[in-house]
This record gives structure tokens, sequence and C-alpha cells, in this order.
């Protein structure tokens, strides 16, 4: 599938060697992860970064997390203590990006990291992701591949309408399993702060208030569908598209069943169906504000505001 200079391929050796070739000359690729596809560019090239915000008109001041194929290949970007490995060894290749301290020399673009002292790392867990950290051997900033504030990606169908004519190349590894963005924690003196919940419930991670923008997916306006999105609906009203989750139904639905990890793997695909809607705006029924449900009703808080 093409449209407008953006080709979509089947993921095989011949398309990892054309987005191999693209990444290594500064160009931008899509790339399945197993939480959402991502806009991957070289974190050591500055002009590549500079794409990435570019084709998504992203706010400067948001960092991007940065894409490694191993632990051993974080240590050399980020300052690892021992809680910071633990979690690292616990949860990695998976869902868990971690804010460490951003090593002198570890030549990533100042872009990436948006000026902080800190870098986010993550090993991804996903076959195409890890082929195409390892084919290019650079680290990968890969922020979520739509435009900024927009719904996120769970195939390749969703990043075409998104990013089509932006960019060169979509690898099409099929539905991303988790459907929900990494959690993020950064990692100070031994202290866990949860900076953004996500698939990964992490023990003892304490939740940041500060305000800051210290990583990815903290601006309070965030996963936005185009049209206005209305909260813990239990009915539709006029010109609405209800996404239903549990006992209400509605137009569509999170989870008939009421399981939080089939909601969260659909998430942004319901919002993404009721966005494309002839209806003037969306509402989502309630979600429980426990376990998985936290980081569902924080990216639904985000597409809200």
């Amino acid at each position: 599938m093409t449209g407008e200079g953006t080709e979509i391929r089947a993921f095989d050796e011949a398309a990892l060697a054309q987005a191999t070739d693209l990444i290594l000359a500064g160009q931008l690729v899509a790339v399945p992860t197993e939480t959402v596809y991502g806009l991957a560019a070289d974190a050591t090239n500055g002009e590549a970064v500079a794409r990435i915000y570019a084709a998504k008109g992203r706010p400067s001041f948001n960092p991007l997390i940065v894409h490694v194929p191993d632990l051993a290949s974080a240590e050399k970007l980020g300052e690892f203590d021992a809680a910071a490995r633990r979690l690292a060894e616990a949860h990695w290749p998976g869902p868990l990006t971690l804010v460490v301290p951003l090593l002198d020399d570890a030549g990533i673009s100042s872009l990436v990291t948006a000026g902080l002292p800190s870098i986010a790392l993550r090993v991804p867990a996903h076959p195409v992701m890890q082929a195409l950290l390892r084919a290019t051997g650079r680290p990968l900033a890969a922020p979520s591949a739509n435009a900024s504030g927009r719904i996120s990606p769970t195939t390749a169908q969703h990043v075409f309408a998104s990013l089509s004519g932006r960019i060169a190349l979509i690898l099409d590894g099929g539905p991303t399993e988790r459907g929900l963005e990494s959690t993020i924690v950064a990692v100070t003196d031994g202290r866990l702060r949860l900076l953004r919940p996500g698939p990964l419930l992490i023990e003892g991670a304490e939740r940041t208030g500060s305000g800051d923008i210290e990583a990815p997916g903290m601006m309070a306006s965030h996963y936005a569908p185009t049209k206005p999105v209305r909260l813990n609906a239990t009915q539709r009203r006029d010109g609405e598209w209800l996404i239903g989750f549990g006992a209400i139904t509605g137009d569509d639905t999170l989870s008939a069943s009421g399981d939080l990890t089939e909601a969260a793997a659909r998430l942004f695909a319901c919002l993404h169906r009721a966005d494309a809607q002839p209806v003037d705006a969306i509402a989502v029924a309630p979600v429980p504000d426990e376990g998985l449900g936290t980081a569902i009703n924080d990216r639904l808080r985000r597409a809200a505001a």
C-alpha cells in the first residue's frame, strides 16, 4: 500500500534492508513495538530527530524514548543504579521505560532529551523493532507514530492515516499486542517515581505530581481525537458515538466482558473508529480506576482534556 510517497510493507528481510538504509540516511520509519507503532529515527542524528518533531508536529520540550536492543546498550547511554538495574533485569525486554541520568558521552542528540539531564530508555520485545535496532546498530528515538497529541496507532493503517506523505516507510507487523504505551518510571538515588502508568504495574513507584515534563505522554492534552470526548458516560447523548465497557454496550466497546487487558489493547482502535464517525462528539463509559484501568483512565483523561 502506498500513498503520497508513504509505503506500507509487510515485514521481511527486504523490507528490513530498506528500513535500515532509510534510518542510516537520517530518514524516518514507522515500526511496530509490543505497545504501539513507533516513529523511529537515529537518536544520534540531530537532523533525523528533528524530522520526527516535524512529521508529528510535536512540541520540542516533550522528550523522546530511546529504544535499544539490550541492557548493555542502555548502560552506554544512561547511568543505572542498583534499583534501575533491578527493574531493567526484571522487565526488559518489555513495556517499561526507565528515566535515568544521561551519561556525558552518550552521543545522543539533545533534541531527544529536550535538553534535560536525563534520558528515557526502553528495550522493546517486538521482533520487528529488535530486528531494526540490530540491523542499524543505532539507538532509535521512537515516539508513537502519529501526529502529536492524536490517537496512538496500533496498526500500520492507523499510522498511514495519520502520517501519510510525511514519512517514507511503514513496516507492517500486524496489530500491536499491548495497545497501550509503556509504563514510565524515573529512578533517582534508588527512588522510583511513576511518570506515566502503562501495561506494567511497578511496585514501590510513587505517582509524581510535580507537573514538570520529564518524559513522553505527560502533557495535559494528549492522545486526543479531533472530536470532543466525554468520560464516564452511562448513555449516549444526541450527536455522540458511545464507546462502551462491560454492561454499557454503546456503538463500540472496549470490552463487553469488562476485561481491562482487552480494554487496554482496544482503547486506541476504538478511539480511531469513533473519530472516523459522522458524529459531533465521543462518549466513553466508566472504566474502573484500578490496576490496568489506571493507565486506561490516564489516557482517556488526556484525550478529553
